[in-house]
């Protein structure tokens, strides 16, 4: 080989080995999301790690991080000010050492409280904003948006401002052409996630709608009954290789397959869940759903 060939050689490996190492975990997530074909099965932090942290705090973040969840689930409030902060309720009454609406605080106001963990422990963590919470997620893990579809516009603006853009899965109730109508072009531009219920009025129509116009990455269902009308939704939604997300959360988001139950009956749970067409499972056990898959080898990616 010429010297000349052994440059050309050494600086194409030199940039394939760059590129490498420029692939966040982010986006290696991201690429296996919209990989449908393989058996990869995702592990949503509902509300961060919320057993050793308070919900919806920097610490319940950084512990999924540190596990090797791949997307945590956060709620969106916005404070009097205009700021968006991280809260499940519309009031920090159950959260926090404070008391009233998110919406009559400022952010300034807000920091004056304290975080509760689960067991409502009063701990030193402050309410995050979502700016604090994309930083601490940047190129680590996805995110899930909840309670977003009223401020997406200032999310928007956030994302940009921290480069986390293409980390965000939103999500909402409504059909195809509502949400087009409010996002407009926006909607192609974003990872939007449908929720679809066993009593969504017109369901077959509603998911074949986004099928047709829109392709989403993945639908999240919640359904009561195992011979629920979701099971034909479910089919279409795989057989035009959209993910299946379900809530392992409580037992009537997943016909009784829930988290408490999987303790005991991994299989019979989650097991259940991934057999009827689960590949994204949101849980409130992140910990112990990561133990349960790999020992069925679903976190192997290709």
């Amino acid at each position: 080989m010429s010297k000349k060939m052994r440059n050309v050689v050494i600086s194409l490996l030199c940039i394939v080995s760059f590129s490498l190492q420029a692939q966040s975990r982010a986006d290696s997530l991201l690429s296996l999301l919209h990989d449908t074909s393989g058996n990869y099965v995702f592990v949503v932090a509902h509300r961060g790690d919320w057993r050793n942290a308070p919900e919806n705090s920097l610490k319940a973040m950084e512990r999924s991080i540190k596990m090797g969840v791949d997307m945590v689930e956060i709620d969106i409030r916005m404070t009097k000010d205009g700021e968006l902060v991280l809260m499940h309720d519309g009031t920090i009454d159950r959260t926090t050492t404070g008391k009233g609406n998110v919406a009559d605080y400022t952010l300034a106001e807000l920091r004056q409280f304290y975080l509760k963990d689960g067991l409502g422990v009063v701990l030193t963590q402050q309410i995050p904003t979502l700016k604090e919470v994309m930083l601490l997620c940047k190129d680590k893990i996805l995110v899930n948006v909840d309670k977003a579809a009223d401020y997406m516009d200032k999310v928007q603006e956030i994302l940009k401002e921290t480069g986390t853009e293409k980390q965000v899965v939103y999500k909402g109730y409504k059909p195809y052409q509502d949400v087009k109508q409010q996002y407009g072009d926006l909607l192609n531009q974003i990872i939007y996630m449908p929720i679809v219920a066993d009593n969504t009025k017109g369901l077959d129509t509603v998911v074949a709608d986004f099928i047709k116009y829109y392709k989403p990455v993945a639908f999240e269902i919640i359904f009561r009954t195992e011979d629920s009308p979701m099971n034909a939704a479910v089919k279409a939604m795989k057989t035009n290789a959209c993910r299946v997300w379900v809530n392992s959360l409580w037992a009537n988001m997943n016909a009784g397959h829930n988290d408490e139950r999987a303790v005991d009956e991994p299989d019979a749970c989650w097991g259940w869940l991934i057999e009827y067409g689960a590949s994204i499972i949101q849980t409130d056990r992140p910990k112990e759903l990561i133990e349960y898959l790999k020992s069925k080898n679903k976190r192997i990616s290709k």
